[in-house]
């Protein structure tokens, strides 16, 4: 169950904060989600159905392999990077410990 100091805490870590009534409407949310699958765990043998990607089956879709093309080279990718470190772009820290 999440809770409003769950809900903090994760705000606090993610760097950002809500008013009360933030904290509130998404608690509401939760709850409405937490309703929906437990409903959702009620229906028979629901473990054996296999996931799906749409809610229905698309016939007239023909998708494509994907095939790499025209791939970059590392000195291109980093080439107007601000700061790199080992061939890899380096970001500020934005989650704290």
């Amino acid at each position: 169950m999440v809770t409003k100091e769950n809900l903090k805490d994760y705000a606090a870590k993610l760097m950002f904060d809500m008013d009360d009534e933030g904290y509130e409407r998404t608690l509401k949310e939760f709850e409405t989600v937490e309703k929906h699958m437990e409903l959702i765990g009620k229906i028979e043998n629901i473990k054996s159905v296999e996931p799906m990607t749409f809610p229905y089956v698309i016939y007239h879709a023909n998708f494509r392999e994907d095939e790499a093309k025209d791939c970059l080279t590392n000195e291109e990718v980093l080439a107007n990077a601000k700061d790199t470190k080992a061939n890899q772009v380096r970001v500020p820290k934005v989650v704290g410990e």
